[in-house]
């Protein structure tokens, strides 16, 4: 089952039960896929569905790190509750171990061996990644494994 599919089927499964929080989250990510759906002029691909959610997520993250500051803990919570809903959806993280294996396979495919070529390096582990892990984890490991 893809993403969006089990979005969907999740989304169907808030309103029968009348989980409103689930539901409204859950409307707001269809919405904002609908919205990449028009812009793109295509049916959505599993790696556009993801870069929805993680977009959505980024911004969630932000609004807490604001209503913390102004004080708003029922935002937060709301948001906090919003995001364990939301990263349900994304692939599971992979291990250090692992990470750091693509990592190396990835830099030997590409031919990178120089601390010099850190962006060339990030673009390639990236996509051999494939949102298995963020951009901070994969930077942290090409640091120790470029020298």
């Amino acid at each position: 089952m893809s993403t969006l599919e089990k979005i969907n089927a999740d989304l169907t499964a808030a309103m029968k039960e009348k989980k409103e929080a689930v539901l409204s989250t859950l409307r707001l990510l269809r919405s904002a896929l609908k919205n990449k759906e028009i812009e793109l002029i295509r049916e959505l691909k599993e790696e556009d569905v993801l870069a929805v959610i993680k977009t959505q997520i980024k911004q969630l993250k932000d609004a807490i790190v604001s209503f913390e500051a102004a004080g708003r803990n029922d935002l937060v919570e709301k948001n906090k509750n919003e995001l364990v809903t939301l990263e349900g959806y994304l692939p599971a993280e992979t291990s250090d171990e692992d990470l750091e294996k693509t990592v190396r396979a990835a830099l030997a495919e590409a031919g990178i061996s120089a601390k010099a070529e850190m962006g060339k390096a990030m673009g390639a582990v990236m996509k051999a990644v494939a949102g298995r892990a963020n951009a901070g984890r994969v930077k942290e490991v090409l640091e120790k494994v470029l020298v």
